[in-house]
């Protein structure tokens, strides 16, 4: 470490000591000066830990002149720590590869040390996956925002946001973070060895220029990108404790509606009451290995009348992964009937 990054760190010791002595809890250096990868111009990024408010006295924002370097001393408090152990976002440094040049009592490094190690625990498990789905499902907002925007600058904006939403989603996803500046973000994601080249199709995007032409590139970017994070989920097989009552449920919700629909000719019900059935479809089949039903490429907004063929298609359809499970929907005759056998039990008891 030079002797001006040396200078700058003990007056931050001397500050806290003369200020808020039981405040700074440790100093951490991180980044380029850290990595090696520094240059003239580089500034020293410090993890400035502190126990309590008190502590944001240390807080500054600076130029110097001799040498034409700007500096931000940016306090951490705990509870920021353990939010990035979170990791809600891939850019972990701060936490896992500070160097600390400065500690009050050892009791500061346990604590430290725990919260990397309940981080690396996290990027570890398949809480990851989770966390890589918040940040692609975060990422596809800012593609709608990039089709709703008008203006280049505000396109340009929201392209951005969501090429760094879909790096920490990839980042994640493999359980790594990056570990250097944002210049060496590129050379990181190359290193994770994906399908597909991330640097061409995000510098495609970032050299697009017209809003048509990010557009375009971003949702490339998004179609390879999604065809890569696919979550692995451990599915339950069919049985009769994870799928009874769900065919009598699309029944009772769905089947007289799609009729009543059709001889209203009311396509909107139509529709909404097809895509019902298309959304408990997938819910079960995101948990439970049944066959996919893809019934939504099948609506005709021309006839209703089909629709309800193509409704009553797929309810036989799954119909038959209900028998295979071993269940059979209860069907009565009558109401009477349906009230002796759902009270049998109070008639047994007697």
């Amino acid at each position: 470490m030079n002797e001006m990054n040396r200078t700058m760190i003990d007056a931050i010791i001397k500050k806290a000591e003369a200020l808020c002595p039981d405040s700074l809890a440790l100093i951490g250096v991180y980044g380029s000066v850290i990595t090696g990868d520094e240059y003239e111009k580089s500034d020293l990024d410090l993890m400035i830990l502190i126990n309590d408010e008190n502590g944001w006295v240390l807080a500054d924002g600076f130029i110097i002149d001799d040498v034409d370097i700007g500096y931000d001393l940016y306090c951490t408090s705990w509870d920021m720590l353990e939010n990035d152990a979170q990791c809600d976002h891939a850019h972990l440094s701060r936490l896992f590869d500070s160097m600390i040049v400065y500690c009050k009592d050892k009791s500061a490094l346990k604590r430290l040390d725990g919260i990397r190690r309940k981080a690396a625990e996290l990027l570890a498990s398949d809480k990851r996956y989770e966390k890589a789905d918040q940040a692609y499902g975060n990422a596809k907002k800012m593609l709608a925002e990039v089709y709703l925007a008008r203006s280049l600058s505000k396109v340009r904006s929201c392209a951005g946001a969501a090429i760094e939403l879909i790096e920490n989603a990839v980042m994640l996803y493999k359980g790594q973070y990056f570990r250097k500046g944002t210049k060496r973000a590129l050379d990181e994601l190359k290193q994770l060895g994906l399908p597909f080249d991330p640097e061409t199709r995000i510098l495609a995007v970032i050299q697009a220029e017209t809003v048509e032409k990010i557009r375009e590139k971003l949702t490339e970017l998004f179609v390879l990108t999604d065809g890569y994070l696919q979550v692995p989920k451990k599915k339950e097989r069919p049985s009769a404790e994870n799928l009874r009552g769900t065919y009598e449920e699309m029944y009772s919700n769905w089947k007289n509606k799609m009729a009543e629909a059709a001889g209203r000719d009311d396509v909107y019900s139509s529709f909404m009451n097809l895509l019902s059935l298309q959304w408990m479809f997938d819910e079960i089949t995101e948990s439970i290995a049944v066959d996919g039903f893809e019934i939504m490429d099948k609506f005709n907004p021309q006839n209703p009348e089909e629709n309800v063929d193509v409704f009553d298609q797929a309810l036989n359809k799954y119909l038959a992964e209900y028998e295979k499970a071993g269940i059979c929907p209860k069907h009565f005759e009558s109401v009477t009937e349906f009230a002796e056998d759902y009270n049998k039990e109070i008639s047994e008891e007697i």
